[in-house]
């Protein structure tokens, strides 16, 4: 069965994507949403990779370094032997103590015995394949150049003759070698003695990072890999979190369902930093906070539900039609129109990151007058605007309605924000912003619960299921024990359920019906039957659906009911941090099971 059987690496600048066969399939240089220099992943034939060719007798294994974004493909067959170390370089700098990141990955050869033998396929295609890329052969490296469309470069530097690389011809590995791919010319010269420095600066970097992370008595592997998945898709010159690495994976192949991911949206991105919060990586969550102030200079201004890495509020959407797409599913989309959309969850989702810092980092956070600005802000905003429809977390491109989610997010902020101002002691707000909380609440009851089947629906006065109310719990509205919320779980599960995994929701949307399932909704539906105590139950689907990862251990967006393939954008945010959540409790509860048994 094919699957996104990919590894990441990167270094918070940008990322790439290595196939279980050791070819590099996607990278966009020299940032995230740049044009891709390898997009193979989109398109078999005009895509572009670098990959390696050798006979069939040679099996392939593939790994992480531990505790670290290294990658390490093993190639063998039995007595010649030899691996790829792929990595992007992230460490400090000696003089200023800020980090080295430039835009280039390291292929770092490591000869382990005999005499193996391989051949090259480096075929970048830059500016997404349009065009053609030409390639020279200069004294130090391989240029390569397009000219259609835009003028852009890549150089590839090597230990290995460059002919016999661009020729396809043998090479014979007798010890140590390189590839570095810059999209910058390099000043000093490159060699085999500083790629095996590079490598190692970088693997103390992911260590020392992983080091930080707490240590858990239960699937301490999964959520150490899990966050440095997070970390990689964090974008650190201005504190954004990227939804996911790539651009038009299809929910379902052959289907129109093609997004561009590439950008940070408050809602995940939110989400994402209250996880590494909990982990304890404070400086991603000032980084991330300091980006959300530098988008509201105004106290009036709005939220987009989602920016640019670099804060830009246009991200125009546009089709890359001569590319065929992931399995020819078109199109291939680059930007992404939903910027335009009103999703009036976003301000209780920031409220609670905010909060979360405020309780976390209150001694030494920073910004504290902002943060009280874009509070009193956010409260303004819902007060003006928490009664209209919205297009609601899924992004429905038709009409508006009113989202339970949405409704139960803007009750989230008042809440969030009279626990801020009662941290920062401005307690003439709170008897006036209760009253509006109460309402929201009052309202939801009222509006979201469907008597007739016994749970609270996707929208006011439907009688569709949503996996999303699962979070109402998560955010606070409800007791996990209250009887409305049990019956829910209930109501979900026989409703939306599909051998251990989630829809989203199975109503038809603005591209029919959903045929696949959404993976951070299996993870809600675990945590909400551990939440009701049924907690055996949870760890047998939380196991199960960590067996349908790909082989190292990473998840995309969705997950095929039938075949169990992962399909959707690679690798996501959303998965990861549901991944986590779970993964901590079911630790939890096995460390106080073993505090008990100690004690009796």
């Amino acid at each position: 069965m094919d699957n996104l059987n990919y590894g990441i690496i990167g270094n918070c600048r940008t990322a790439a994507l290595i196939s279980k066969a050791g070819s590099l399939d996607w990278c966009c240089l020299p940032q995230f949403d740049s044009a891709s220099v390898f997009a193979k992943i989109l398109d078999e034939e005009k895509g572009g990779s670098f990959g390696f060719k050798l006979d069939e007798g040679y099996s392939v294994h593939q790994k992480y370094h531990p505790n670290t974004a290294i990658l390490i493909t093993r190639f063998s067959n039995g007595e010649d032997i030899f691996e790829v170390h792929d990595f992007m370089p992230r460490h400090h700098k000696l003089n200023n103590g800020k980090y080295n990141a430039p835009p280039e990955i390291v292929r770092y050869i490591k000869f382990v015995s005999g005499k193996p033998k391989f051949s090259v396929k480096y075929d970048p295609r830059l500016e997404y394949g349009l065009g053609q890329t030409k390639h020279y052969v200069k004294k130090d490296f391989i240029a390569s150049l397009t000219h259609k469309q835009k003028y852009d470069t890549l150089f590839l530097y090597t230990s290995f003759d460059k002919n016999a690389i661009l020729d396809g011809s043998e090479i014979t590995l007798t010890q140590d070698g390189y590839f570095l791919i810059c999209y910058n010319e390099k000043i000093l010269k490159a060699t085999t003695d500083k790629m095996a420095l590079e490598l190692e600066r970088t693997k103390v970097y992911w260590l020392d990072w992983a080091d930080k992370t707490p240590n858990y008595h239960r699937f301490g592997e999964q959520i150490i890999r899990s966050a440095i998945t997070l970390k990689l898709l964090t974008y650190d010159k201005t504190g954004a979190v990227l939804a996911a690495a790539t651009t038009s994976l299809p929910e379902t192949i052959g289907e129109v369902r093609n997004w561009d991911y590439r950008f940070c949206w408050i809602r995940d991105a939110s989400m994402v930093i209250k996880v590494v919060s909990e982990l304890g990586h404070k400086n991603s969550a000032k980084r991330y906070l300091q980006f959300i102030i530098d988008l509201m200079p105004d106290k009036d201004e709005k939220l987009q539900i989602m920016y640019g890495i670099n804060k830009e509020k246009t991200l125009t959407e546009k089709t890359l039609d001569h590319l065929d797409g992931y399995k020819g599913s078109k199109p291939v989309r680059v930007g992404n129109a939903a910027y335009k959309q009103r999703q009036n969850d976003i301000y209780g989702i920031l409220m609670d990151v905010i909060y979360e810092q405020l309780m976390k980092f209150s001694t030494d956070i920073e910004n504290g007058e902002e943060l009280w600005s874009i509070t009193k802000g956010i409260v303004w905003i819902v007060g003006k605007h928490w009664q209209e429809p919205d297009k609601g977390i899924w992004e429905f491109r038709g009409e508006d309605k009113h989202f339970t989610f949405s409704k139960v997010l803007c009750w989230v902020a008042l809440d969030r924000a009279i626990k801020v101002a009662k941290i920062f002691g401005k307690t003439h707000k709170i008897e006036k912003w209760t009253a509006l909380e109460q309402e929201i609440k009052e309202d939801i009851h009222n509006n979201a619960w469907n008597s007739d089947i016994n749970a609270f629906v996707q929208c006011y006065g439907s009688r569709h299921l949503d996996a999303s109310v699962l979070l109402m719990e998560s955010y606070g509205f409800i007791h996990a024990r209250d009887p409305k919320f049990v019956n829910t779980v209930r109501a979900i599960e026989e409703g939306l359920s599909n051998d251990g995994l989630l829809y989203r929701y199975k109503n038809e949307d603005d591209f029919g019906l959903p045929s696949s399932s959404f993976t951070i909704c299996t993870f809600w539906f675990i945590n909400s039957l551990f939440k009701i105590g049924e907690e055996e139950k949870a760890l047998e689907h939380f196991e199960r659906l960590l067996s349908y990862s790909n082989h190292l251990g990473l998840f995309s967006e969705d997950i095929d009911f039938k075949t169990k393939r992962l399909l959707g954008n690679f690798p996501q945010a959303y998965s990861h941090l549901a991944l986590i959540e779970c993964a901590i409790n079911f630790s939890r509860k096995r460390s106080e099971e073993r505090i008990l048994e100690s004690i009796s």
